[in-house]
Order: structure tokens, then sequence, then C-alpha cells
């Protein structure tokens, strides 16, 4: 076999190899990501059982999101080191068996630190899912597996506490890491078994340590001042303070250090590339207004209209069904489509959908937001496949595990930054309302005579009484909140068509050699 035979990338898979390979790294990935929500409503029952306090039994979420914030960016040096084929296996088994430790845990301390270990060897399983599945594709059909992949990527975490809930509730929390062992097992022997003749090239790289330290400072302290930020009540603490300090500092330094540095641990240079610059920015605003809104729907739903978990879960879920069916068709035609129009479109529906969340009120019925749900989901697929293929545009196939590393990161981060931002505008504008609704409450108001004397003919009176009323603007006052923080996160969207413009045709297939 000649030099050139040698260097030339296997021939893409076909048929039942294909299928199966799809359907071992798709699960794989759905597996990792729904990992990062699972034990959101299972969080109670977990510290009951651990002796612990529910804030306490947060840190369990709180420590996959930081390892796995840490991991993520180095998937693209790690990859180069050991290959794509190898790395990935590696992440999947260790994965299985870090939820395997997290099922027997005894303590929390023990819980946390297997969670940690969870997170940090799951780092490389996404970007890594997308690179072989892009790799091992026809050229035609590299907008499926963008397709298939972001489809994952977007219906686990809805699927998550859904899923956890029912485990936890028919069964023990134990059982949420447990199911990760057949589908990890199944992931890592299917893809071994196709791939391991179709390793990538590996290197020598040298290790950036200055580059790895600063990296673990600065995300570690970012990520773990926007978990902990609301409870501590933000820049009056003096924790945070620091970790936001630690935060900026190593940040700083690390774009600095890793901009001349021979052998950077995050390529940075990435962001040269006019599409993949503008379309992580389109990325990360996109996931942080459509993650916040994630984040405050099921919340406004429990808090203000006094739905259970469960309830909360079955208004939710829809938005994942549209998604499901319209992402293949999309990834089938993505060569015949207008990425950037179609991209616009996606804002145009998420920007409709906030408003259209903003109208409801306390009187709004469940068959009405599951309509509203259900056509947000048309967003979600015209918005992560063509998106990722902008990102992806020009990018060589050596470079691609750290271009897909990269771009999940911020996707990531954006996520944790949306959970941080958007509850913390949501509770401060509830106080700034329930203020002002109270001001309004005095024994000349026409309005609180009348109100009271319905509470007397019901029986309660006095202090009772008083507390009914004090319920009933804190309800009004999430009411109002919930519509300001949707009317913001509308309003960012309509904003965000103007960023995607940025970008430049052609937008050719994802991982074909070279660049902008």
């Amino acid at each position: 076999m000649s030099e050139a035979q040698q260097a030339a990338p296997p021939p893409p898979l076909h048929g039942a190899a294909l299928a199966l390979m799809t359907a071992a790294v798709a699960l794989g990935t759905f597996m990792e990501v729904l990992d990062t929500t699972i034990v959101n409503v299972s969080v109670p029952h977990i510290a009951g059982d651990l002796a612990a306090s529910t804030t306490q039994g947060t840190w369990t979420i709180s420590a996959y999101g930081l390892a796995a914030a840490i991991a993520v960016p180095l998937t693209g040096w790690a990859a180069k080191r050991v290959g794509q084929v190898k790395l990935f296996v590696i992440s999947v088994l260790l994965f299985t068996l870090a939820s395997v430790l997290c099922g027997f845990a005894h303590t929390l301390p023990e819980l946390v630190a297997f969670r940690f270990m969870q997170g940090l060897v799951s780092g490389p399983m996404v970007p890594l899912s997308q690179t072989l599945l892009l790799a091992n594709y026809p050229p035609a059909k590299k907008g499926l597996a963008l397709a298939l992949w972001s489809m994952t990527v977007v219906v686990a975490p809805i699927c998550g506490p859904l899923l956890g809930g029912w485990i936890t509730d028919n069964y023990s929390w134990p059982w949420i890491f447990y199911i990760n062992v057949p589908v990890g097992l199944f992931t890592a022997a299917v893809s071994w078994r196709l791939l391991k003749n179709r390793e990538t090239e590996t290197a020598k790289v040298p290790i950036d340590v200055v580059g790895m330290v600063l990296l673990v400072l600065g995300v570690g302290a970012l990520q773990i001042m926007l978990d902990n930020g609301n409870d501590l009540d933000w820049f009056n603490s003096g924790f945070i303070m620091t970790m936001a300090v630690l935060a900026v500092v190593a940040l700083t330094f690390l774009v600095a250090w890793e901009l001349t540095d021979d052998h950077p641990i995050i390529d940075l240079s990435l962001f040269k590339s006019r599409n993949f610059r503008w379309g992580v920015v389109s990325l990360s605003l996109g996931m942080f207004c459509f993650f916040g809104s994630t984040v405050i729907f099921p919340l406004w739903l429990q808090t203000v209209k006094g739905y259970t978990a469960t309830w909360a879960g079955v208004a939710t879920a829809p938005v994942g069904i549209l998604a499901f069916f319209l992402s293949p068709l999309i990834g089938k035609n993505i060569a015949k489509i207008n990425l950037r129009l179609l991209t616009s479109f996606a804002f145009m529906v998420f920007g409709i959908t906030m408003f259209w969340f903003a109208s409801f009120t306390l009187d709004t019925e469940l068959n009405q937001l599951v309509v509203a749900r259900l056509f947000q989901g048309i967003g979600i697929a015209c918005f992560f496949i063509p998106l990722n293929q902008i990102i992806l545009s020009g990018i060589g196939p050596e470079r691609m595990a750290a271009a897909s590393g990269l771009s999940n990161f911020f996707r990531t981060l954006s996520g944790s930054f949306a959970t941080a931002i958007v509850t913390y505008i949501w509770t401060k504008r509830e106080i700034f309302h329930h203020a002002r609704l109270t001001e309004h409450v005095t024994a000349a108001s026409p309005a609180t005579t009348s109100y009271v004397g319905q509470l007397d003919q019901l029986g309660i009176r006095g202090t009772a009484a008083y507390a009914q009323i004090d319920q009933t603007i804190t309800q009004q006052a999430f009411q109002i909140a919930t519509s300001e923080v949707f009317w913001m996160m509308g309003m960012i969207f309509i904003a965000m068509i103007a960023v995607v413009w940025l970008t430049r045709p052609p937008f050719g297939a994802a991982g074909a050699a070279g660049g902008h």
C-alpha cells in the first residue's frame, strides 16, 4: 500500500453497519446528556436517604456540571494523543463505571465525588459522538448525521426529569444511575467493533500544564460561582466575590497563554473562522434563552400554578415531539436549505413562543400549555441542526474534535449562565412586584376590604386572613415576574436574527477540508 493510500481516510459506513454505529453513538450521547438533568427531581429523595439537606443534595448536580465544563474543551487535545475512537470508548466505559459507583454511594460526600468523576470522564463523549458520526457518514448524508446528533442532545435533557421522577417513585434513586450500565456496555462494544480500524492519527502532543491549570481554576471557579450565586446572594457574599475574581483572572490569563503557546490545550485559533465565531455566539445566546425558558417554565408551573412535579413534566415534555420528527427531515435536506434563513426562522419561532408564554395567566389550562410547548419544538429542529452545520463548515477533519469540543463547551456553559441569571432575575422581579402590590393592600382599599370580607365568610380571620392575602400577592408577583422574563428572552431571540447573518456561505459538508 502506498503512503497516499495509507493516509487516505477510510470509506464511509453503509447499510446495517451505519445504522448500528448510529444507534450506539446516539444512545451514548443520550445517556450522557440525560445524566445532566435526571438527578434534578431526585435530589429530595437522595438527600433524605443520605441524611443531608436538600441544599446539600444539589451538589450532586453541581459536581457533575463542574467536572464536565472542565473536561469538554480538552476533547481536541486528548483526541490527538489517544485517538478519537479509543478516547470515546474509554470515556463511555469509565462513565459506566462511575455510574455504578454513584448507585453504590452510601454517603453524600461519596456520591458527590463519584458524580464529579462521572462528569469528568463524560467530557469527550458528546463532542466525539458528533465527530464520529460526521467522519463515518457518506458526504451526502452528513446533514442527517448532524440532525440525529442534535435530536439526542436536545431531547435528552427534557426526558431526564420525567424518567428520573418515574424511576425514583417506582423503584429507588440508585436506579437512575444503574440504567446507564446496559447502554454504556452496548455503546462501547459496538463502537469499538465497528470503528477500531478507523482510528484517527495520534501524536505525542506536549502537555500544556499551564493551560490545564488555568482552565481548571478558571472554569471551576466560574461554575461554582454560577451554581451557588443565588443561594449566597451573589456579590454580597465574600465567597462568590472570591470565585468571580479567580475566574476572571484565570480565564484572562488562559486566553493570553493559549494564543501564544506552541501546543495549546484549547485551539482558540478556531475563532479566526468567521462562521465558527458567529455560529458559536448564536448557539450560546440561543442556548441561554432556550435553557432559561426550560428552567423557568416548570418552576412557574409548580410555584405559581401549583402543579406537581409529574404534571409539570407532562406540560414541559411536548417540546421534544416535533423536534424528534422534524430533525431527520431537515437533516436529510440540509444541502438544499438556506441555513441562515432556517436559523432566522427558528429564532422567530422561539421569539413568538416566548411572547406566547408571557401571555399565560393563572387561569391558563394544561392543553394550552401543551400546544405552546409543542409549537416551540419546531424552533428546536430548525435551530440546532443548521447552526451546527454553520459552526463546523470549513473545519478540516483533523480539527473537528477540537471544534466540536469548544462549541459544546460554550453550549454547556451558556446553560449554566441561564440557570443562574434567569432564576436571579425571576426572584428579584418577584420581590419588586410583591413590594409594589403590597402598597395597595390597605384598610382604606375597597378591594382589600371586599377580599377580607370574603375570607371572613369562609371562616378565615385575623392572622390567617392576612397570610392568605400575602400568599395571593406572592402568587401574582411571581406571575408578573414570569411574564417579564419570557418577554426579555423573546426580545433576545428576535435580536439574534441579525447575528446569524454575520456568517457567510458556503456552508458545505461539515468536516470537509478547507477553511474561511
